[in-house]
């Protein structure tokens, strides 16, 4: 591609001159490792690492032009200086691989929990009705049918562009995140439809409050196709306020709700099964495979879409109730003694709450649970995790989830303070075995935060992931005549 239609859309108030240079682009890179000859090379400065120190570096490897930032002089490339290179990246990628989104339906989904759940709903729906579909998001991309490992929620925009141009799939399905916004991961990519399911405290270390953090999730519908729908949850304080911006900014606007005025009505609404009526319909019954109130909601977003996607409502109904479920959310393991297992990605104060309380609505006997923080993280939200947990769990047990990069000893220092009457055991494993020790016949035990992600650091035993340290302890236990566990050594 020529520089001057790579870079049409890019900012053109600096080195404008530059523009009409007759260079032909191969490609584009922003890992100098990365550079083929004729490359473009997008200097970006990271949390870490700023791009701009690999400059030459990237023109050793055959870069013809650099992008960034910087006031650069007397490179033997031509540099086009821009105020943003994450966006600029953005244009470009899209640019460069030919604005494929307008050539899909695209379905983006953003909130603080519930996104994966909701993306996975959708894909089933569609795929049990003959429909391809391609998938962003935190557990895994899955593109033409072929799983890729998922670095981030939303991939980055270059990573995105390429992959949405190579998919063959005729639905494009992405979970959103507000870092993913801001970072203008997904700038370019125009939606048919876009989700919001909730907004709880989170990245406000990032985001700095929660009005802030509201901002950049709304903006995902500013990127929405001229005919393109918003789905809301009504039943989310936060949703009420996005609902009424948008109605005022004149977007189709479609409520899931319990009110009779709501495009979506939950009539009825319980752990597990639950009537809907979309409006003009008779009300529906819809049962789930899975657990919790939470995941009915999830299931009406996903409900209301299929519907205006145009999927018949039984076709919904029918596959909603054979939705077996997403790795590590609300994923339900039956201990040997009787006791249920829970591993959930529950990482915020109301997720906990869902978790939680679905336990004692489904009669827990006492309800026990383990999880951590992440290292480097949002503090803020911690104190109000441990009151969640120590006001509906009957023990509570602290230990770490991904350190990223804190000390160990700090890590576990934070976790003494905030205890709030729970007890702290630092090997994440370690805890894991002690508390299935001391569950019972009809106890359930909640493993939160990690879902199906493997473990950064190593523990005790030797498992790399929440569900397979609790395989591995359920093997123990079967081993022993007695039911007990083998001594570690």
């Amino acid at each position: 591609m020529k520089l001057n239609i790579l870079l049409e859309h890019v900012d053109k108030g600096v080195n404008s001159h530059l523009l009409d240079i007759d260079v032909d682009i191969k490609g584009i890179a922003t890992n100098s490792s990365l550079v083929r000859p004729n490359d473009i090379f997008v200097a970006i400065p990271g949390f870490r690492v700023d791009g701009h120190q690999f400059i030459d570096a990237a023109i050793q490897a055959g870069a013809s032009v650099v992008v960034g930032e910087k006031d650069l002089k007397d490179l033997v490339v031509p540099y086009v200086r821009v105020s943003n290179s994450r966006l600029a990246l953005a244009q470009m990628a899209c640019q460069f691989y030919g604005n494929p989104s307008r050539n899909k339906i695209v379905i983006g989904i953003t909130g603080t929990n519930g996104k994966t759940t909701t993306t996975y709903m959708l894909k089933y729906i569609l795929e049990n009705c003959g429909r391809s579909c391609s998938l962003f998001g935190t557990v895994q991309n899955v593109v033409n049918g072929k799983p890729l490992p998922s670095v981030n929620t939303t991939p980055d925009a270059l990573e995105l562009q390429k992959q949405i141009a190579m998919s063959e799939d005729e639905f494009i399905i992405m979970e959103v995140s507000s870092h993913g916004l801001s970072q203008y991961r997904v700038e370019g990519v125009e939606f048919d439809y876009c989700l919001f399911t909730n907004l709880d405290k989170e990245h406000l270390d990032y985001h700095k409050d929660m009005e802030a953090y509201f901002s950049v999730k709304a903006s995902l519908f500013d990127q929405l196709k001229p005919n393109g729908l918003a789905i809301i949850n009504q039943m989310d304080n936060w949703g009420k306020k996005l609902a009424d911006l948008l109605t005022s900014k004149g977007y189709q606007v479609f409520l899931v709700g319990d009110q009779s005025y709501h495009d979506l009505q939950i009539i009825h609404l319980q752990s597990g099964i639950s009537t809907v009526s979309f409006k003009g319909n008779q009300s529906v019954e819809l049962s789930l495979n899975i657990l919790g109130k939470h995941n009915i909601l999830n299931a009406s977003m996903a409900f209301l879409t299929a519907l205006l996607i145009g999927i018949p409502q039984q076709k919904v109904v029918y596959a909603l109730e054979k939705f077996p479920g997403v790795p590590g959310r609300f994923e339900m393991l039956q201990h040997p003694n009787g006791a249920t297992v829970v591993i959930d990605y529950a990482h915020t104060a109301d997720a906990f709450y869902q978790c939680l309380q679905t336990a004692r609505e489904e009669g827990a006997n006492r309800v026990f649970h383990v999880f951590g923080f992440r290292g480097d993280r949002d503090k803020e939200k911690r104190r109000d995790m441990v009151s969640v947990s120590k006001e509906i769990s009957d023990v509570h047990i602290l230990t770490l989830d991904d350190l990223n990069d804190v000390p160990y000893e700090e890590m576990e220092q934070a976790l003494y303070a905030l205890r709030d009457g729970g007890y702290v055991i630092s090997d994440r494993t370690i805890a894991i075995k002690e508390v299935l020790e001391h569950a019972h016949k009809g106890d359930w035990v909640c493993i939160t935060g990690k879902g199906a992600e493997d473990y950064q650091q190593k523990f005790r035993l030797p498992t790399a992931s929440d569900k397979e340290t609790v395989e591995f302890l359920f093997q123990q236990i079967d081993q022993e005549t007695n039911g007990g566990f083998e001594p570690l050594h």
